[in-house]
């Protein structure tokens, strides 16, 4: 929110004056581009070249000196939509960028946040060197000083306390080859507290759609949308948080005329070119999808011949969506009956519509089951596993798929393989290390095979009393590896814990919130990792597809690359030979190909065994060749792939499977992407069929459905005959004395993927989706009050659950929701994401670029609101929070964006505590230029009764004039 800040004539900006300052000189505007060297992100920035292209910086050349002008093709670090960024490197200096022109995702485009990648590469913010805290002032350190103080208290606390006194929190900016290392990193280290940012973006997602019908994943793709007929969009606001995929969805309303529908309860950016825009009242999204799917069921409009080929339990969710009338739907919701009805019209008449949602739909007690309401909408109208429907999750940060995908979780090893005994001995496998060896690291076999708990509720492992928490010893040590601390909830309390610690690391191109939140004066490490422009590695967009980084130069400062990190850690704890057996490493620096070829010969879950270094390089080199709807190449080395090989990518690298664009088509044979839902939870459930009725991929050999395929099942269709001598050999080796047992997920040989496919039949089975999850505590979705809800009179019919001990913690429901805090606390409190900043804002706010564009926290408040509690747009206010008397000092913004009743702050300033300025607690020169108050010092508990998401969607506040 920019405020004009004189009346006077404008003379510059902030950044103008600044850098006059330095040079004792002004600078028009065009001259201190061209010298900077930094037109490319400056002028894409501020806007000033036509349609905001960005073009080729210039650099100043010495005299006498010869310059080299290389381009590199890389990806942008922030969202996932995975822009091509194509650097221009001169001398190793990076000096120029522009978009990708061939990539089919950004077609030439960049958002404020990517066109200004480089100064965030290059940028002067960035931590230099390790320092440590000592008496309240950091102190500069060397690397192996660093390693060796912190690998000695991490052994003594390993010693003292086991292994899970110490949490490995990883990244969704780390690569696909870090994300797979440093999962590695906390198998070997014995603990499976580990985890990642997707706990609190899209864990619930991954929970619902995977038990749904196979796979936690976007199910088409951006492209694909431009087939839609239809677009529904719930909890997201891609125009802010995805900008580029914006020219997707566009494209389909313009080309198809297909109605875009916009569900929020703030009107955003995304909402302006909604054709219709409803409002909901936060929290309500089960209610609104059942009150859509009343309309559905009363009129016949269903698709009864899909449902009853490829569904299961729709009876169920029918008579669960009978309660939910017009009139009822609109008292919880707010959204009149006749809007609701005119949306189902809408759905129905305009097939294949695409669902579409992000975090304002996850990030709620009951996350999961908005995500299964919102599955179940595409089922009942039968367009999953359909080009241009499908449910089109937008992911956050760059690989935040791929490192869920890699195992960055504190309930699976990578590939979703879980944690049971047969998941660790297949990675042993893998690994090539015994898996006893691999037992003896962990405490005992249950604590092996228990779930960790979430990044969510790492601070509680702290502040909980020993005896109630489900394992030896509090937590001691913290682990921060490119993830901020401001991005979750309950801040006051993770200071708390921050402050019980022995000992608090973090290791990030820049300080992080972490740095200064706490109340520390020694035991804090910062270890500077570089960005991902200065290491090489494959990259997940949120599509599932694969792309490859070229590094565009050289790292930065003392800033070493995350992958080398981890082998000094490995080295330094004991088991760096065990854990690199099979990886070339390079004086302390891993091969990441290595890295990649190794997680190809695990991943067969997922289908992460196709995209070898080979062909991922060969995509990049010719995405000219990729046609930007399909993904297929026509032509050209890569001719039929579709773009990225978007997983699954079946059997080995020499099957050359393509790719799977759609996930679940079965309009096509799975050798050319097609498939089918999968049959991962059986073959039968009360008595009912759970494999699909007469709905199979084309050239399917069998007619019908099929569970997965295991070695026993090939035998007894004769295809074990159609195996190599080499792929028998490995499953022999792998079954021993039980070979039938041998399944598609545990072939190292790939042989039963790739015999199944020649068949016609897709490894996972061919099953019936799930629209009851027997397995969640609702097995179908239910509406349940939030915790901190404002509606009183909504609890006793829609209460939330019973107080529970789940993920190594126990967890409040009841015990906060028949507290009324709704008198002192009146108005719903809700967040999101802005365009310029992104995840806790630390390197976007470091960016010079984005900081002259968005320099203050604010709140948004509804006119009535303020005009009843005497605050005028402008005015500093407090926004105060239910819980540990938190309140953060914010700018008003007045707005009818947001309804009455409701406000809504974003999350990534952080730099303030409750109205503190801690700029000169971070290191010198490492201070953004931006620094406010965290959004999230005030929002409170809650979490997802099945994947631990915080709740940050609705909570309750005050907002009073400061």
């Amino acid at each position: 929110m920019l405020t004009r800040k004189s009346t006077g004539p404008v003379t510059g900006s902030h950044m103008m004056k600044a850098m006059s300052g330095m040079t004792g000189r002004a600078f028009d505007r065009r001259t201190f581009l061209r010298r900077s060297g930094m037109a490319a992100g400056g002028l894409a920035a501020v806007s000033t070249l036509p349609l905001g292209r960005v073009r080729k910086a210039n650099a100043q050349e010495s005299e006498g000196s010869a310059s080299k002008v290389e381009t590199k093709k890389s990806v942008c670090t922030h969202c996932s939509v995975g822009c091509t960024v194509i650097a221009e490197v001169e001398n190793g200096v990076w000096t120029g960028q522009e978009p990708g022109w061939d990539s089919p995702f950004n077609l030439g485009t960049h958002c404020a946040k990517g066109a200004s990648v480089r100064e965030h590469a290059h940028g002067e913010r960035r931590l230099k060197y390790p320092v440590k805290l000592v008496d309240g002032n950091w102190e500069r350190m060397s690397w192996e000083d660093a390693i060796n103080e912190i690998g000695d208290k991490m052994l003594d606390i390993y010693d003292s306390s086991g292994p899970d006194s110490v949490y490995w929190l990883g990244s969704a900016k780390h690569n696909n080859e870090q994300s797979y290392l440093i999962r590695k990193l906390a198998a070997f280290w014995g603990s499976n507290n580990i985890d990642h940012q997707a706990r609190i973006c899209h864990s619930t997602t991954v929970a619902a759609v995977a038990n749904t019908w196979g796979y936690g994943a976007m199910t088409n793709s951006y492209n694909d949308i431009h087939n839609s007929q239809a677009i529904f969009l719930i909890g997201g606001n891609p125009a802010e948080a995805h900008p580029v995929s914006l020219q997707h969805l566009l494209k389909a309303k313009e080309e198809n005329n297909a109605p875009f529908i916009v569900c929020d309860p703030r009107f955003t950016r995304t909402a302006a070119h909604a054709d219709e825009f409803v409002r909901l009242r936060p929290g309500t999204d089960v209610a609104l999808i059942w009150g859509i799917m009343w309309h559905i069921f009363e009129n016949g409009w269903e698709d009864k011949e899909y449902i009853r080929q490829r569904v299961w339990g729709m009876d169920q969710i029918r008579e669960e969506v009978s309660k939910w009338t017009p009139e009822e739907t609109e008292r919880v919701t707010g959204v009149p009956g006749s809007q609701v009805e005119r949306v189902a019209r809408t759905l129905a008449n305009n097939r294949p519509f695409t669902i579409i949602w992000c975090m304002g739909g996850t990030q709620h007690t009951i996350g999961n089951s908005n995500c299964r309401a919102y599955c179940n909408l595409g089922l009942a109208l039968g367009v999953i596993g359909k080009s241009g429907g499908g449910t089109n999750i937008f992911r956050g940060h760059d690989n935040v798929q791929g490192a869920t995908d890699l195992g960055v979780l504190q309930d699976s090893l990578p590939a979703y393989y879980g944690l049971s005994e047969g998941a660790w001995r297949h990675w042993a496998r893998v690994w090539d290390v015994d898996y006893d060896y691999l037992a003896k690291r962990f405490p005992d076999k249950e604590l092996m095979e228990r779930a960790g708990s979430p990044v969510s509720r790492w601070f509680d492992l702290t502040l909980e009393a020993k005896e109630d928490i489900d394992q030896p010893d509090n937590l001691r040590a913290m682990v921060f590896w490119g993830h901020a601390p401001n991005s979750q909830t309950r801040l006051p309390d993770m200071r708390k814990a921050m402050s019980k610690l022995d000992m608090l690391v973090v290791i990030d191109p820049f300080p992080t919130f972490t740095a200064v939140m706490h109340d520390r004066t020694d035991g804090v490490y910062l270890l500077p990792a570089t960005t991902q422009f200065e290491t090489v590695g494959s990259v997940t967009a949120s599509n599932r597809s694969l792309q490859w980084r070229e590094k565009v130069f050289e790292p930065l400062f003392e800033s070493k690359v995350d992958h080398e990190i981890m082998y000094l850690f490995a080295e330094k704890f004991g088991f760096a030979d065990e854990m690199f057996k099979n990886i070339e490493v390079n004086g302390k620096e891993p091969l990441v190909e290595d890295l990649t070829r190794e997680f190809n010969h695990g991943t067969w879950t997922i289908g992460y065994t196709g995209q070898s270094p080979e062909r991922l390089k060969k995509h990049m080199a010719n995405q000219f060749t990729f046609d930007k709807t399909t993904l297929r190449a026509h032509g050209g080395p890569c001719d039929g792939d579709y773009y990225g090989l978007p997983w699954p990518c079946w059997g080995t690298a020499e099957f050359n499977h393509p790719g799977t664009h759609v996930l679940y088509n079965n309009d096509l044979p799975v050798k050319d992407g097609g498939g089918a839902f999968r049959a991962r939870f059986g073959v039968e459930r009360d008595g009912d069929n759970l494999l699909a009725e007469g709905s199979y991929s084309v050239g399917s050999e069998i007619e019908d459905g099929y569970p997965e395929v295991t070695m026993a099942m090939m035998k007894s269709m004769g295809w074990d005959e159609d195996l190599t001598d080499e792929e028998r050999q490995v499953i022999e080796e792998i079954g021993g004395d039980d070979v039938d047992s041998v399944n598609w997920k545990t072939d190292l040989s790939g042989g039963i993927q790739r015999v199944s496919i020649e068949h016609g039949i897709q490894p996972m089975g061919n099953a019936k989706a799930r629209s009851v999850v027997w397995t969640f505590p609702d097995p179908v979705p239910l509406h349940r009050e939030p915790l901190y809800t404002p509606r009183r009179d909504l609890v006793a019919d829609y209460p939330t659950y019973e107080d529970r001990h789940m993920q190594r913690l126990p967890t409040l429901y009841k015990s906060i929701q028949e507290q009324d805090y709704s008198e002192d606390f009146p108005i719903i409190l809700t967040s999101g994401r802005l365009v310029e900043y992104e995840g806790g804002g630390d390197e976007t706010r470091s960016n010079p670029w984005l900081a002259e564009l968005q320099q203050e926290m604010f709140v948004e408040i509804n006119t009535v609101d303020a005009n009843n509690n005497g605050i005028r747009d402008g005015d500093m206010v407090w926004v105060h929070g239910p819980e540990n008397e938190a309140r953060v000092r914010v700018k008003a913004m007045i707005t009818e964006r947001v309804g009455r009743g409701v406000a809504f702050m974003p999350f990534h300033f952080g730099g303030y505590w409750m109205g503190e300025d801690l700029r000169d607690k971070y290191p010198n020169g490492a201070d953004p230029y931006v620094l406010g108050e965290a959004g999230n010092t005030v929002q409170t508990y809650g979490y997802d009764v099945v994947t631990g998401m915080q709740e940050t969607k609705t909570t309750l506040c005050r907002i009073e004039l400061a």
